[in-house]
């Protein structure tokens, strides 16, 4: 088997930007925005529906544990499921006003 001819280029922190596939070198979308990371924005809004279904089967078990009625146990978690992703959404807003903690460009 021949190895490929191309290299894959240095980008920040020494990491590959480009990835070789046979003879020529792909190059990966470019990250904008200050939330550029390693995962792409579809699998960021499926790990946060899992935490979140995670977040309200416990909220419904333990409901249920503490009224031993599912009627009213479903009506907590549903509830919950809608409070908090609002309260979510205000904890980052007001986060996102916040420089605090942030690396300086």
């Amino acid at each position: 088997m021949m190895a490929p001819r191309c290299k894959a280029t240095q980008g920040r922190a020494g990491q590959g930007v480009g990835v070789c596939i046979g003879d020529r070198q792909a190059k990966e979308a470019p990250r904008v925005g200050p939330l550029r990371g390693a995962e792409t924005h579809t699998r960021s809004v499926l790990k946060a529906v899992s935490w979140r279904t995670m977040g309200t089967l416990d909220t419904f078990a333990i409901s249920w544990f503490m009224t031993g009625m599912v009627e009213i146990a479903g009506s907590i978690a549903a509830i919950e499921v809608i409070t908090k992703i609002a309260w979510y959404y205000l904890h980052e807003r007001v986060w996102a006003a916040i420089s605090w903690g942030r690396r300086r460009r």
